[in-house]
Protein backbone atom coordinates (compact mmCIF):
# COMPACT_ATOMS: atom_id res chain seq x y z
CA UNK A 1 0.00 0.00 0.00
CA UNK A 2 1.35 3.44 -0.86
CA UNK A 3 0.84 4.83 2.62
CA UNK A 4 2.48 8.21 2.02
CA UNK A 5 0.23 9.17 -0.86
CA UNK A 6 -2.86 7.74 0.82
CA UNK A 7 -2.19 9.46 4.14
CA UNK A 8 -1.47 12.79 2.42
CA UNK A 9 -4.61 12.59 0.34
CA UNK A 10 -6.73 11.80 3.35
CA UNK A 11 -5.16 14.61 5.39
CA UNK A 12 -5.80 17.15 2.62
CA UNK A 13 -9.38 16.02 2.33
CA UNK A 14 -9.95 16.31 6.04
CA UNK A 15 -8.68 19.89 6.21
CA UNK A 16 -11.67 20.82 4.06
CA UNK A 17 -14.14 19.44 6.59
CA UNK A 18 -15.65 21.78 9.17
CA UNK A 19 -15.93 19.68 12.32
CA UNK A 20 -18.40 17.26 10.81
CA UNK A 21 -20.25 15.23 13.43
CA UNK A 22 -22.62 12.60 12.12
CA UNK A 23 -24.89 11.97 15.12
CA UNK A 24 -26.52 8.67 14.32
CA UNK A 25 -26.59 9.11 10.55
CA UNK A 26 -23.14 7.66 9.92
CA UNK A 27 -23.16 5.17 12.77
CA UNK A 28 -23.94 1.67 11.56
CA UNK A 29 -25.71 -0.32 14.29
CA UNK A 30 -24.41 -3.83 14.81
CA UNK A 31 -26.65 -6.45 13.25
CA UNK A 32 -28.54 -4.01 11.01
CA UNK A 33 -28.89 -4.20 7.25
CA UNK A 34 -26.39 -1.37 6.71
CA UNK A 35 -23.80 -3.13 8.86
CA UNK A 36 -24.30 -6.40 6.98
CA UNK A 37 -23.86 -4.58 3.68
CA UNK A 38 -20.63 -3.06 4.96
CA UNK A 39 -19.29 -6.48 5.93
CA UNK A 40 -20.15 -7.88 2.52
CA UNK A 41 -18.46 -5.00 0.70
CA UNK A 42 -15.15 -5.23 2.57
CA UNK A 43 -14.94 -9.00 3.06
CA UNK A 44 -11.32 -10.11 2.58
CA UNK A 45 -10.39 -6.56 1.67
CA UNK A 46 -6.77 -6.10 0.67
CA UNK A 47 -4.59 -3.04 0.42
CA UNK A 48 -2.71 -1.84 -2.64
CA UNK A 49 0.04 -4.45 -2.20
CA UNK A 50 -2.44 -7.33 -2.44
CA UNK A 51 -2.18 -8.19 1.27
CA UNK A 52 -4.94 -8.09 3.87
CA UNK A 53 -5.48 -4.80 5.64
CA UNK A 54 -3.73 -4.97 9.02
CA UNK A 55 -5.18 -3.00 11.93
CA UNK A 56 -3.46 -2.51 15.28
CA UNK A 57 -5.94 -1.81 18.07
CA UNK A 58 -4.92 -0.63 21.54
CA UNK A 59 -7.86 -1.17 23.90
CA UNK A 60 -8.06 0.40 27.37
CA UNK A 61 -8.75 -2.86 29.19
CA UNK A 62 -11.66 -5.01 30.32
CA UNK A 63 -12.81 -2.96 33.31
CA UNK A 64 -16.53 -3.15 32.62
CA UNK A 65 -19.31 -4.96 30.77
CA UNK A 66 -19.30 -2.04 28.34
CA UNK A 67 -15.61 -2.39 27.52
CA UNK A 68 -15.92 -6.13 26.98
CA UNK A 69 -18.79 -5.55 24.56
CA UNK A 70 -16.79 -2.86 22.76
CA UNK A 71 -13.83 -5.20 22.29
CA UNK A 72 -16.07 -7.98 20.99
CA UNK A 73 -17.79 -5.63 18.54
CA UNK A 74 -14.47 -4.52 17.05
CA UNK A 75 -12.98 -8.02 16.92
CA UNK A 76 -16.09 -9.47 15.29
CA UNK A 77 -16.40 -6.67 12.73
CA UNK A 78 -12.74 -6.89 11.71
CA UNK A 79 -12.93 -10.67 11.40
CA UNK A 80 -16.04 -10.54 9.24
CA UNK A 81 -14.47 -7.81 7.09
CA UNK A 82 -11.40 -9.93 6.46
CA UNK A 83 -9.04 -7.53 8.24
CA UNK A 84 -6.09 -8.84 10.24
CA UNK A 85 -6.43 -7.41 13.76
CA UNK A 86 -3.50 -7.06 16.12
CA UNK A 87 -5.10 -6.52 19.53
CA UNK A 88 -3.51 -5.18 22.72
CA UNK A 89 -5.19 -4.93 26.16
CA UNK A 90 -3.58 -2.06 28.10
CA UNK A 91 -4.96 -3.06 31.52
CA UNK A 92 -6.03 0.58 31.98
CA UNK A 93 -2.45 1.88 31.83
CA UNK A 94 -1.35 4.59 29.41
CA UNK A 95 2.22 3.34 29.35
CA UNK A 96 0.98 -0.01 28.02
CA UNK A 97 -0.91 1.74 25.25
CA UNK A 98 2.15 3.73 24.25
CA UNK A 99 4.20 0.51 24.08
CA UNK A 100 1.49 -1.13 21.97
CA UNK A 101 1.38 1.80 19.53
CA UNK A 102 5.15 1.67 19.09
CA UNK A 103 4.90 -2.07 18.51
CA UNK A 104 2.27 -1.47 15.81
CA UNK A 105 4.58 1.07 14.16
CA UNK A 106 7.44 -1.45 14.19
CA UNK A 107 5.15 -4.07 12.64
CA UNK A 108 4.17 -1.58 9.91
CA UNK A 109 0.43 -2.07 10.30
CA UNK A 110 -1.85 -0.27 7.83
CA UNK A 111 -4.00 1.47 10.46
CA UNK A 112 -3.82 2.10 14.19
CA UNK A 113 -7.00 2.32 16.28
CA UNK A 114 -6.63 3.75 19.78
CA UNK A 115 -9.13 3.86 22.64
CA UNK A 116 -7.19 6.28 24.89
CA UNK A 117 -7.38 5.66 28.64
CA UNK A 118 -6.80 9.38 29.35
CA UNK A 119 -6.95 12.53 27.21
CA UNK A 120 -3.42 13.92 27.55
CA UNK A 121 0.16 12.69 27.34
CA UNK A 122 0.00 11.31 23.79
CA UNK A 123 1.86 13.98 21.79
CA UNK A 124 5.19 12.19 21.37
CA UNK A 125 3.87 8.78 20.37
CA UNK A 126 1.17 10.18 18.08
CA UNK A 127 3.83 12.21 16.26
CA UNK A 128 5.71 8.95 15.81
CA UNK A 129 2.59 7.46 14.23
CA UNK A 130 2.29 10.45 11.89
CA UNK A 131 5.98 10.22 10.96
CA UNK A 132 5.42 6.55 10.08
CA UNK A 133 2.56 7.65 7.75
CA UNK A 134 0.09 5.32 9.48
CA UNK A 135 -3.49 6.67 9.70
CA UNK A 136 -4.68 6.84 13.31
CA UNK A 137 -8.33 6.40 14.28
CA UNK A 138 -9.53 7.24 17.78
CA UNK A 139 -12.14 4.86 19.15
CA UNK A 140 -14.52 5.76 21.98
CA UNK A 141 -12.60 8.46 23.86
CA UNK A 142 -10.88 11.67 22.78
CA UNK A 143 -7.34 13.04 22.93
CA UNK A 144 -6.04 16.53 23.68
CA UNK A 145 -2.62 17.56 22.38
CA UNK A 146 -0.40 20.25 23.87
CA UNK A 147 -0.98 22.59 20.91
CA UNK A 148 -4.73 21.94 20.86
CA UNK A 149 -4.67 20.71 17.26
CA UNK A 150 -6.36 17.57 15.95
CA UNK A 151 -4.13 16.81 12.97
CA UNK A 152 -2.44 13.74 14.48
CA UNK A 153 -5.46 11.51 13.90
CA UNK A 154 -7.73 10.99 10.92
CA UNK A 155 -11.04 10.64 12.70
CA UNK A 156 -12.75 9.60 15.92
CA UNK A 157 -15.61 7.11 16.05
CA UNK A 158 -17.51 6.74 19.27
CA UNK A 159 -19.83 8.45 21.68
CA UNK A 160 -20.77 11.98 22.74
CA UNK A 161 -19.98 11.84 26.45
CA UNK A 162 -21.13 15.38 27.14
CA UNK A 163 -24.54 14.75 25.57
CA UNK A 164 -24.91 11.53 27.58
CA UNK A 165 -24.36 13.40 30.83
CA UNK A 166 -26.58 16.26 29.73
CA UNK A 167 -29.41 13.98 28.62
CA UNK A 168 -29.35 12.10 31.93
CA UNK A 169 -29.29 15.32 33.96
CA UNK A 170 -32.19 16.70 31.94
CA UNK A 171 -34.19 13.54 32.62
CA UNK A 172 -33.54 13.88 36.36
CA UNK A 173 -34.62 17.55 36.34
CA UNK A 174 -37.78 16.74 34.40
CA UNK A 175 -38.73 13.78 36.61
CA UNK A 176 -38.17 15.07 40.13
CA UNK A 177 -41.72 14.12 41.16
CA UNK A 178 -41.25 10.54 39.92
CA UNK A 179 -37.98 10.38 41.84
CA UNK A 180 -39.63 11.67 45.02
CA UNK A 181 -37.84 15.01 45.04
CA UNK A 182 -40.90 17.21 44.52
CA UNK A 183 -41.10 19.70 47.38
CA UNK A 184 -37.48 19.19 48.52
CA UNK A 185 -35.49 22.41 48.72
CA UNK A 186 -32.20 20.63 48.07
CA UNK A 187 -31.34 17.25 46.55
CA UNK A 188 -27.95 15.93 47.70
CA UNK A 189 -26.11 14.36 44.77
CA UNK A 190 -23.09 12.08 45.18
CA UNK A 191 -21.12 11.54 41.98
CA UNK A 192 -19.20 8.37 41.13
CA UNK A 193 -16.68 9.59 38.58
CA UNK A 194 -14.90 7.59 35.91
CA UNK A 195 -11.14 7.29 35.48
CA UNK A 196 -9.42 10.57 36.37
CA UNK A 197 -8.32 12.40 33.23
CA UNK A 198 -10.43 10.34 30.84
CA UNK A 199 -12.57 12.11 28.26
CA UNK A 200 -15.67 10.26 29.42
CA UNK A 201 -15.25 11.33 33.05
CA UNK A 202 -14.41 14.93 32.18
CA UNK A 203 -17.31 15.43 29.77
CA UNK A 204 -19.94 13.57 31.80
CA UNK A 205 -18.96 15.48 34.91
CA UNK A 206 -19.00 18.87 33.18
CA UNK A 207 -22.35 18.15 31.52
CA UNK A 208 -23.92 17.48 34.91
CA UNK A 209 -22.48 20.69 36.37
CA UNK A 210 -23.68 22.78 33.44
CA UNK A 211 -27.16 21.27 33.32
CA UNK A 212 -27.78 21.39 37.07
CA UNK A 213 -26.48 24.92 37.61
CA UNK A 214 -29.01 26.99 39.53
CA UNK A 215 -31.24 24.01 40.38
CA UNK A 216 -32.02 22.21 43.65
CA UNK A 217 -29.61 19.40 42.69
CA UNK A 218 -26.37 20.04 44.58
CA UNK A 219 -23.31 17.82 44.21
CA UNK A 220 -22.04 17.16 47.74
CA UNK A 221 -19.21 14.74 46.99
CA UNK A 222 -17.46 13.40 43.89
CA UNK A 223 -14.97 10.56 43.88
CA UNK A 224 -13.55 8.31 41.20
CA UNK A 225 -14.66 4.71 41.02
CA UNK A 226 -12.36 4.17 38.01
CA UNK A 227 -15.28 2.80 35.96
CA UNK A 228 -15.17 -0.51 37.90
CA UNK A 229 -17.81 -2.27 39.97
CA UNK A 230 -15.40 -3.01 42.82
CA UNK A 231 -14.29 0.61 43.17
CA UNK A 232 -17.86 1.86 42.87
CA UNK A 233 -18.85 -0.39 45.76
CA UNK A 234 -15.83 0.68 47.81
CA UNK A 235 -16.56 4.40 47.40
CA UNK A 236 -20.26 3.90 48.16
CA UNK A 237 -19.41 2.00 51.34
CA UNK A 238 -17.23 4.90 52.46
CA UNK A 239 -20.00 7.44 51.80
CA UNK A 240 -22.55 5.36 53.69
CA UNK A 241 -20.28 5.26 56.73
CA UNK A 242 -19.79 9.03 56.77
CA UNK A 243 -23.02 10.38 55.24
CA UNK A 244 -25.73 7.76 55.71
CA UNK A 245 -29.13 9.43 55.69
CA UNK A 246 -27.88 12.44 53.72
CA UNK A 247 -27.53 10.87 50.26
CA UNK A 248 -30.50 11.49 47.96
CA UNK A 249 -29.12 10.63 44.51
CA UNK A 250 -26.15 8.77 43.06
CA UNK A 251 -24.95 9.91 39.63
CA UNK A 252 -22.60 7.21 38.30
CA UNK A 253 -20.51 7.78 35.19
CA UNK A 254 -21.06 4.16 34.19
CA UNK A 255 -23.29 1.20 35.00
CA UNK A 256 -20.61 -0.95 36.61
CA UNK A 257 -19.96 1.66 39.31
CA UNK A 258 -23.72 2.01 39.80
CA UNK A 259 -24.05 -1.75 40.22
CA UNK A 260 -21.23 -1.68 42.78
CA UNK A 261 -23.03 1.10 44.63
CA UNK A 262 -26.23 -0.97 44.64
CA UNK A 263 -24.38 -3.82 46.39
CA UNK A 264 -23.06 -1.43 49.04
CA UNK A 265 -26.47 0.15 49.63
CA UNK A 266 -28.12 -3.25 50.07
CA UNK A 267 -25.38 -4.36 52.47
CA UNK A 268 -26.13 -1.26 54.56
CA UNK A 269 -29.76 -2.33 54.91
CA UNK A 270 -31.17 0.25 52.51
CA UNK A 271 -33.20 -0.12 49.32
CA UNK A 272 -31.33 1.10 46.22
CA UNK A 273 -33.58 2.94 43.80
CA UNK A 274 -35.96 3.78 46.67
CA UNK A 275 -34.07 5.05 49.73
CA UNK A 276 -31.29 6.31 47.49
CA UNK A 277 -32.07 7.03 43.85
CA UNK A 278 -29.47 5.99 41.27
CA UNK A 279 -28.88 7.04 37.65
CA UNK A 280 -26.01 5.96 35.43
CA UNK A 281 -24.59 5.84 31.91
CA UNK A 282 -23.93 2.92 29.51
CA UNK A 283 -27.01 0.73 29.18
CA UNK A 284 -25.56 -2.75 29.73
CA UNK A 285 -27.87 -5.71 30.39
CA UNK A 286 -26.96 -5.74 34.07
CA UNK A 287 -28.26 -2.19 34.41
CA UNK A 288 -31.54 -3.09 32.70
CA UNK A 289 -31.94 -6.03 35.07
CA UNK A 290 -31.33 -3.68 38.01
CA UNK A 291 -33.97 -1.28 36.68
CA UNK A 292 -36.49 -4.11 36.34
CA UNK A 293 -35.74 -5.05 39.97
CA UNK A 294 -36.41 -1.45 41.03
CA UNK A 295 -32.80 -0.85 42.12
CA UNK A 296 -31.78 1.62 39.40
CA UNK A 297 -33.91 4.54 38.24
CA UNK A 298 -32.63 5.57 34.82
CA UNK A 299 -29.81 4.87 32.36
CA UNK A 300 -28.42 7.01 29.54
CA UNK A 301 -27.14 4.87 26.70
CA UNK A 302 -23.53 4.79 25.57
CA UNK A 303 -23.30 2.25 22.77
CA UNK A 304 -20.15 0.09 22.64
CA UNK A 305 -21.06 -1.37 19.23
CA UNK A 306 -18.57 0.68 17.23
CA UNK A 307 -16.96 -2.22 15.37
CA UNK A 308 -19.00 -1.83 12.17
CA UNK A 309 -18.39 1.94 12.21
CA UNK A 310 -14.63 1.40 12.50
CA UNK A 311 -14.68 -1.13 9.66
CA UNK A 312 -16.71 1.23 7.47
CA UNK A 313 -14.28 4.07 8.19
CA UNK A 314 -11.26 1.98 7.22
CA UNK A 315 -13.07 0.71 4.13
CA UNK A 316 -13.81 4.29 3.07
CA UNK A 317 -10.19 5.32 3.60
CA UNK A 318 -9.02 2.34 1.55
CA UNK A 319 -11.33 3.50 -1.23
CA UNK A 320 -9.91 7.02 -1.06
CA UNK A 321 -13.12 8.51 0.28
CA UNK A 322 -13.44 11.42 2.68
CA UNK A 323 -14.49 10.59 6.23
CA UNK A 324 -15.90 12.98 8.86
CA UNK A 325 -13.57 14.08 11.63
CA UNK A 326 -16.12 12.86 14.16
CA UNK A 327 -18.80 10.17 14.02
CA UNK A 328 -21.17 9.71 16.96
CA UNK A 329 -23.40 6.72 17.62
CA UNK A 330 -27.12 7.29 18.14
CA UNK A 331 -28.01 6.93 21.83
CA UNK A 332 -31.10 7.18 24.04
CA UNK A 333 -32.22 7.57 27.66
CA UNK A 334 -34.04 4.62 29.26
CA UNK A 335 -36.12 5.11 32.44
CA UNK A 336 -36.81 2.10 34.66
CA UNK A 337 -40.40 1.65 33.47
CA UNK A 338 -39.19 0.83 29.94
CA UNK A 339 -36.51 -1.66 30.97
CA UNK A 340 -38.58 -4.87 30.79
CA UNK A 341 -39.75 -4.05 27.28
CA UNK A 342 -36.30 -3.14 25.98
CA UNK A 343 -34.07 -5.73 27.71
CA UNK A 344 -34.77 -8.62 25.27
CA UNK A 345 -33.44 -6.54 22.37
CA UNK A 346 -30.21 -5.45 24.07
CA UNK A 347 -27.03 -6.76 22.43
CA UNK A 348 -24.73 -6.05 25.38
Amino acid sequence: MKMLSKFTAVALALTMLLSLAACGGNAKPSGGNEAEATKAEVKDQKNGSGKKVVVGFSQIGAESEWRTANTKSIKDACEEAGFELKFSDALQKQENQIKAIRSFIAQKVDYIALAPVVETGWDTVLKEVADAKIPLILVDRSVKTADGKDDLWITRVGENFYEEGKNLAEWVKNNEEKLGFKGKDTVNVYQLEGTVGSGAAIDRGQAWVDTMEGTKFKTIKSQTGDFTRAKGQEVMESWLKSDKGKIDLIYAHNDDMALGAISAIEAAGLNPGVDIKIVSIDGVKGAFEAMIAGKLNCVAECSPLTGPVLVQTISDLEAGKEVPKLTYAKEEVFPAEKAAEILPSRQY
